[in-house]
């Protein structure tokens, strides 16, 4: 039967990097090694795959093949399994695939791991958000046992060194395959769960899980100027880490309750503020609230429309961790009587008789006048 070309049997093309060519078989070793699959045809596809791996991975090899094709290697020079030339990484491609799962595990479970972050929700109202404040909290944790010591042993007894696994974590297990010879894969220990120790007294308060859960009384200090969604990191405050690592963090998110009448937009602060025809009309001077809980003084000009913007600078919100603070933006809103005296009523019909139909501008075109292009 004649032979597949090389680079159809790992599915690769012509110009593929080594890189390449290790990656697709060892994809292909994968699904159709011996050992993890028993199909009949599995025994024949490895060897072709194989074989081919040996030539493409070879520069000299592959050279040949791309000029003379099969017929360039002469036989022999790729003959199966008898020659493993080209194929020094076998030992790490097969570790690989069938034993470092288990190694990876049981060493990550032996290195020291930092504890996990926390999260704890405040609610300020909006004017503790502005100028700061201390709040109390309570938060649940996990810490190291004060009783053991995080060993989890009752004292003063200690842990023992794993006897199945002589402490390494992990069992391995020895394994012929009628290609290679003898794989040895590892497996995450199942006595000891990886940790290499043992705990033949389990401490009485955390029976033997070296951590506990307590509420800490934590004090924290809100920064002037914070807002909605706001995180306020408190290092080291989150819960124990594992085999000495570090402890997590504290995560402390902000939310803020509305103002009656203010809204912030970033460090301004915006304020509507109604005024009455009069005092829009002949200009005025009016107090307005401030954050700070007092009053200024704003001047109205006569003839003042709404919408009209006003300024304050300095009124507004503290910048977060700088000095310094936004501006008050009022806007004016006209407010149109509507219920009036007969003494007020009567005052309107003597004024709305000087002021004519009240669609005259300054340049003395009224509204019709303007709309049909009178002149």
């Amino acid at each position: 039967m004649d032979k597949r070309d090389y680079y159809e049997v790992l599915g690769v093309p012509r110009d593929a990097t080594k890189d390449q060519i290790k990656k697709a078989f060892r994809k292909l070793a994968q699904q159709y090694h011996p050992d993890v699959n028993k199909s009949p045809e599995a025994e024949v596809q490895f060897k072709e795959i194989n074989e081919a791996y040996q030539v493409l991975i070879d520069d000299q090899r592959r050279a040949a093949y791309d000029r003379f094709g099969h017929e360039g290697l002469q036989g022999g020079a790729a003959g199966g399994f008898g020659d493993m030339g080209g194929f020094g990484d076998l030992g790490s491609i097969f570790e690989e695939l069938f034993g470092g799962f288990g190694r990876s595990s049981a060493g990550n479970r032996r290195q020291p791991r930092r504890g996990a972050d926390l999260r704890a929700d405040i609610r300020l109202s909006f004017e503790e958000a502005a100028f700061g404040a201390d709040r109390e909290l309570e938060i649940p944790r996990m810490e190291s046992c004060d009783r053991c010591g995080g060993s989890g042993a009752e004292p003063p007894t200690s842990s023992v060194v794993c006897s199945t696994c002589n402490g390494s974590g992990e069992v391995k297990r020895r394994q012929q395959s009628p290609l290679f010879g003898t794989i040895i894969t590892a497996t995450t220990c199942p006595t000891c769960g990886g940790s290499g120790e043992v705990i033949p007294s389990p401490c009485s308060k955390c029976r033997g899980r070296k951590f506990i859960r307590v509420t800490r009384k934590l004090s924290v200090k809100v920064p002037a100027g914070v807002d909605e969604g706001t995180r306020i990191r408190l290092v080291g405050e989150g819960e124990a880490g594992h085999l000495g690592g570090p402890p997590g963090n504290l995560y402390v998110v902000v939310s803020v309750e509305p103002h009656p009448f203010f809204v912030r937009n970033g460090s301004d602060l915006l304020l509507e503020m109604p005024i009455n025809i009069a005092q829009a009309a002949l200009g005025a001077s009016i107090k307005i609230p401030t954050l700070d809980g007092d009053q200024e003084t704003l001047e109205i000009p006569a003839g003042t429309q709404t919408g009209a913007q006003f300024r304050k600078r300095g009124l507004g919100i503290p910048h977060l961790q700088r000095n310094g603070r936004g501006d008050m933006l009022i806007t004016v809103r006209v407010e149109t009587p509507t219920k009036l005296t007969s003494e007020q009523k009567e005052l309107f019909r003597q004024l709305g008789k000087t002021l004519g139909d009240g669609t005259t501008r300054e340049d003395g075109k009224g509204f019709f006048d303007r709309l049909f292009g009178a002149s």
